[in-house]
C-alpha cells in the first residue's frame, strides 16, 4: 500500500465516518518488522532511534486483554541517560519527544478509555493524554476542541481499566483529529518504569450545543453573559497576559489557563471581583510557547479565551 506523508499543519480527512470513529490499532494487534525491531502499526514511537543501541523502548508483549497482543513501553538507559517509553497515535519527534499530528477523527467523544498495568522505580510518574483539535482555516492554526490527561498514580501490577471524560472548551465545532500521547515515565525518567496498555476506545457524544433552556426558566439565558466584554492582551503574548473582563454584579471569580493537554498551568486564587470592569495581570515567562485556553469562572457563568504564548 502507497504511504502518504502528512505535513504536520494537514491531517487527511476522510468522508466515511464510521472509519473516523475507531483508534487506528486500538488494541495494538497489528505490529510491522522494521529492520531489527517491530513497531505497533499506525503508531510511532522511540524503536528507530533506540535500535542503534540493540534496546527497545516499545516492544510487542503476549496475550493482550483482550485479543493476541499489547504495548508494552519502557523507559531504558542508552548511553548513560535514560530514554522514555512513549508512543504517539501518528507523527513523533524523536529529537524533542513532541508529537507532530495524530489520525483523522471527527466524532464528539465523551470519553478515553481502555486497559493498563504500570509501575515506576522512581518519582516520576508517566501520563496519557488525548487531544481532539481542528484547523482553522481563518487563523492558520489548530484550534482545541476538547482534551484529557492523566498523570499515573501509584502502580497498577495486573489489568486495570481506565477511563477519562473530556473536557470541552468548543461548544460549536466538531474536531477532524485525534492525538493521543502515552508515556512511560515524566520528566524525570527511571530505567525500567513501565506502562502497558490495551483496548484504547474513544466512546460516548457530546452534544455541539447544549439544548435551548425551558420558556419557564426566567434569567437563565442571562448566565452566559454575565461575564462578559472579556479581553485579553497583548495575544500572542510572550512575558504577561493582561485580562480584563465586566461583571454584571459582584462576585467570586477564578481564573484558569489550560494548556492543549486540558492540564491546568497556572490558576490564580479566587477572588471577589467588583461589579464593573475589572483588570488582572497574570505571569507567563515560564510556560512553553504554544496554545493555550484562559477559562474564567463564577458563580453565573464561565467564558473561555484561546491565547497563543510566543
Amino acid at each position: 500500500m502507497k504511504k502518504i506523508l502528512l505535513p504536520c499543519t494537514l491531517f487527511l480527512v476522510l468522508n466515511n465516518s464510521s472509519l473516523l470513529a475507531q483508534i487506528p490499532n486500538a488494541g495494538f494487534e497489528n505490529w510491522s518488522t522494521v529492520g531489527s525491531y517491530m513497531n505497533p502499526d499506525n503508531w510511532s514511537t522511540m524503536n528507530n532511534t533506540t535500535a542503534t543501541y540493540s534496546l527497545f523502548t516499545a516492544t510487542k508483549a503476549t496475550p493482550g486483554n483482550p485479543g493476541t497482543a499489547y504495548l508494552k513501553l519502557t523507559s531504558k538507559t542508552i548511553n548513560g541517560s535514560v530514554v522514555k517509553g512513549i508512543a504517539v497515535s501518528g507523527k513523533l519527534d524523536t529529537i524533542n519527544l513532541k508529537p507532530i499530528s495524530g489520525f483523522p477523527y471527527t466524532q464528539r467523544s465523551s470519553t478515553f478509555a481502555g486497559k493498563w498495568q504500570h509501575m515506576i522505580y522512581g518519582a516520576s510518574q508517566g501520563n496519557v493524554s488525548v487531544l481532539l483539535s481542528r484547523w482553522n482555516t481563518t487563523t492558520g492554526h489548530r484550534d482545541t476542541v476538547a482534551s484529557a490527561a492523566v498523570t499515573l498514580a501509584g502502580m497498577a501490577m495486573s489489568w486495570s481499566n481506565f477511563g477519562m471524560s473530556l473536557n470541552y472548551v468548543d461548544s460549536l465545532h466538531y474536531p477532524d483529529s485525534c492525538l493521543i500521547v502515552l508515556q512511560a515515565s515524566g520528566t524525570a525518567p527511571t530505567n525500567n518504569d513501565y506502562l502497558w496498555v490495551d483496548a484504547l476506545a474513544l466512546t460516548g457524544t457530546v452534544a455541539l450545543a447544549p439544548p435551548a433552556p425551558p420558556a419557564n426558566l426566567v434569567g437563565i439565558n442571562e448566565n452566559t453573559s454575565f461575564i462578559s466584554n472579556l479581553s485579553v492582551f497583548p495575544n500572542p503574548a510572550q512575558h504577561q497576559l493582561n485580562l480584563s473582563y465586566t461583571l454584571q454584579q459582584a462576585d467570586k471569580v477564578s481564573i484558569q489557563l489550560i494548556d492543549i493537554h486540558g492540564k491546568v498551568v497556572i490558576e490564580l486564587p479566587a477572588i471577589t471581583a467588583q461589579s464593573g470592569s475589572n483588570t488582572i495581570h497574570m505571569e507567563t515567562s515560564g510556560l512553553s510557547h504554544g496554545q493555550y485556553i484562559l477559562k474564567i469562572a463564577s458563580s453565573k457563568g464561565i467564558q473561555n479565551k484561546k491565547i497563543i504564548l510566543n
